[in-house]
């Protein structure tokens, strides 16, 4: 079975076992974190339906990340997560899953869940198979450490790339990921950063409209504002589609964990990026 080894260890993440644990545990510990390293549990509610969690490097939005983990960790491990992510790199096709394989971190090696994915793909006309999207994108690989640090490789996932972020291809990639939803507890990552390189001020009033869009679940809002890039977020696509597949499953209420920019770690607010934590959970 083929392994997808790291391609951002070492950059947005420290490249060993002990230096990435150390890492994420500081995250979780940090002042703009949850504030303790949680400890999961087998038997959860398990009402979590996905979260928006940031990609950017550990040292900039990990503690935003982690109160999204820590939620994870308290509601118990799901059979499976769907890691949906930005296109960086313009590699591959439009919308790209990868439905057999392993992907290496320094934390071990995450297996893909090859029945869901392949259900996923056959569901969509929309989804290719195709690595290429996949072998230099960190925005999936990003999340992946912090599953591993709280369940081991107990937790298989799938990896969708999206270079279209258009309404209708977040509708029907929802679509296919919601009809999986019956008989297994998946959780979906929405993988995103939100404003790019704006003075903290801006990037603070563009970001607070992207999100309470997002917990009005109004999609077409959120579309409008990525497509026209009043909000410069990279994945409001992945947004998109986690909230067509609350809407699609109902009684989900999202809720915002967490907002701060890279100007609260670095305390240089001339141009930051914007990281948001929010949680899509049964009420």
């Amino acid at each position: 079975m083929k392994i997808r080894k790291p391609y951002v260890a070492n950059a947005f993440y420290a490249g060993t076992k002990a230096e990435l644990t150390d890492q994420i545990t500081e995250c979780f510990t940090h002042r703009l974190g949850p504030g303790a390293v949680p400890k999961p549990t087998k038997d959860g509610a398990r009402k979590i339906l996905g979260f928006v969690a940031p990609h950017a490097g550990y040292m900039y939005s990990g503690p935003v990340a982690a109160h999204d983990y820590a939620q994870l960790a308290a509601d118990g491990a799901p059979d499976a997560v769907v890691i949906l992510g930005p296109n960086h790199t313009g590699a591959g096709s439009g919308v790209s899953i990868l439905t057999q394989g392993s992907w290496e971190t320094p934390l071990g090696v995450a297996s893909i869940d090859s029945t869901l994915a392949e259900k996923i793909r056959k569901s969509s006309n929309i989804l290719d198979e195709d690595e290429t999207a996949h072998l230099t994108e960190h925005s999936i690989e990003v999340q992946l450490p912090f599953t591993q640090f709280l369940y081991g490789d107990k937790i298989k996932f799938v990896p969708i790339c999206m270079m279209m972020q258009d309404l209708q291809t977040s509708r029907e990639i929802a679509q296919a990921i919601a009809e999986q939803m019956t008989d297994k507890h998946i959780v979906v990552i929405a993988s995103s950063d939100f404003t790019h390189y704006e003075p903290h001020e801006v990037a603070s009033r563009n970001d607070r409209t992207a999100i309470t869009a997002i917990t009005a679940l109004d999609s077409s809002k959120l579309n409008e504002l990525g497509e026209t890039n009043r909000v410069t977020m990279c994945g409001y696509g992945p947004i998109t589609t986690l909230m067509e597949v609350a809407k699609l499953k109902g009684n989900v209420q999202p809720k915002l964990l967490s907002y701060q920019t890279s100007g609260d770690i670095t305390n240089d607010k001339s141009a930051v990026v914007g990281y948001a934590a929010i949680l899509f959970s049964s009420e």
